[in-house]
């Protein structure tokens, strides 16, 4: 035999509202209630997207001197930012000549800014790459940008990004590449600000 239960509040023993229906809106749990799903959230019919976790993690690395040419990758000159009110969200990147290791898997959105000086003559391109590997060696392109300088002494700057699920952190790695047509370009670094760095940051659970 079927049952029909008819009411608007379910509490639990302390009398705390569980379930509560009022004005066609449910309510469920209290300010300050943990309510777990188990099984698929959804919203007529459709599943409700989530990212479990959240931002954990969140970090900044520069390069602190100058490197002239192309530089692939870019293996020196690497350190995390100091900058007065910087400060990192969650455990370290890791780096070893130029190949940076994750504390954690997960979403990682990587960004890679760079910024150019041509003193060569005529017109000629450079560019910023974002490498990525899956296997702890074999790096690929995952994301690059080109610039056009004309005139020496003039500087450029651009950015890439790219969204890394790092299923493993043993296997999955990072490093940047900096390509220039003339080698007399030099590739921006200081110790006091971010002219050319990479930031990290973890959106989720993978």
């Amino acid at each position: 035999m079927t049952a029909i239960l008819k009411v608007d509040t379910i509490q639990d023993t302390a009398g705390n509202n569980i379930i509560n229906e009022s004005s066609d809106t449910i309510t469920i749990g209290a300010s300050g209630d943990t309510v777990n799903v188990i099984g698929t959230l959804q919203s007529n019919g459709s599943a409700v997207p989530t990212v479990a976790g959240g931002i954990t993690n969140a970090q900044q690395w520069r390069i602190s001197a100058n490197l002239t040419g192309s530089q692939d990758p870019i293996a020196a000159n690497w350190e995390e930012a100091d900058t007065d009110g910087y400060n990192r969200l969650g455990d370290a990147m890791t780096q070893s000549s130029g190949v940076f290791t994750f504390p954690a898997t997960g979403y990682w959105l990587i960004t890679f800014m760079f910024t150019h000086q041509f003193n060569g003559a005529g017109s000629l391109y450079n560019s910023g790459v974002i490498q990525t590997a899956t296997n702890g060696s074999s790096f690929g392109s995952a994301s690059e940008s080109y610039n056009n300088l004309y005139g020496s002494g003039v500087y450029s700057g651009n950015s890439v990004n790219f969204v890394f699920d790092v299923t493993n952190t043993s296997t999955h790695k990072v490093r940047f590449m900096s390509s220039v047509e003339e080698n007399a370009t030099v590739l921006q670094g200081d110790s006091g600000n971010n002219r050319t760095s990479a930031t990290f940051i973890r959106l989720g659970d993978t």
